[in-house]
């Protein structure tokens, strides 16, 4: 199973970015897919995350970014807007998944992570 995202880049303060990460391999179902950030010298915090029945977004985000998943692809979007010097960081997509295969356990995976920069 691999996570492959994309869309990051360079944008400036209240300009917009889209992110996407799509899942591949071997999947049997996903339980949830949502991205987390880290910024140089600190922890890294969820920033937005969907599952079949909920969503939740870190406080710092709420109101300009959303997430969507797209079932369909195994993909899920980060769209974000006005966006600040301080949404600076890595952006990683995670995804909880089971695998095809005998057993009914489920894994955390990880993208590689994609930068996004606010700067003028």
């Amino acid at each position: 199973v691999q996570l492959q995202a994309s869309g990051g880049g360079l944008v400036q303060p209240g300009g917009s970015l889209r992110l996407s990460c799509a899942a591949s391999g071997s999947i049997f179902s996903i339980n949830a897919m949502g991205w987390y950030r880290q910024a140089p010298g600190k922890q890294r915090e969820l920033v937005a995350a969907k599952t079949t029945s909920s969503t939740n977004y870190g406080d710092s985000v709420k109101g300009r970014f959303t997430i969507s998943r797209d079932n369909a692809k195994n993909t899920v979007y980060l769209q974000m807007n006005s966006l600040k010097p301080e949404d600076t960081a890595v952006y990683y997509c995670n995804a909880n998944i089971r695998p095809r295969g005998w057993s009914s356990a489920s894994y955390d995976y990880w993208g590689q992570g994609t930068q996004v920069t606010v700067s003028s």
